[in-house]
């Protein structure tokens, strides 16, 4: 039994051995997460500091506020494209008129 031991134990020190060394990123058990709505928390990250553009605090699932959460102005900029859209007609092209096909030979003959 001692011998399986120490065979198990030898096995162990050379798989230590071969495993990369300081490969893993520094671990800050107290990162600071800023919210754009002004909350902070402190999480454990690889990152000294975390900056969010939102949070439990403000998003409307936790608050129960109906609001948009606009990023970067992408609401006004496809309400615009949508009021921009509302005059626009597609213009026809020179060949979308549908000329009926000729079923027969007869047919053929005679559109000419």
């Amino acid at each position: 039994m001692v011998k399986i031991i120490l065979f198990l134990i030898s096995i162990y020190v050379k798989i230590i051995s071969v495993m990369k060394k300081n490969i893993h990123p520094q671990w800050y058990p107290q990162a600071k997460v800023t919210c754009a709505c002004g909350a902070t928390f402190v999480t454990g990250s690889t990152k000294p500091e975390i900056h969010v553009e939102i949070c439990s605090q403000c998003h409307p699932f936790f608050t129960g506020e109906m609001k948009f959460v606009d990023t970067q102005g992408r609401i006004e900029k496809f309400k615009s494209k949508q009021q921009a859209a509302q005059g626009y007609t597609k213009k026809k092209k020179r060949g979308d008129e549908k000329e009926e096909k000729a079923k027969t030979l007869k047919e053929m003959l005679h559109k000419r």
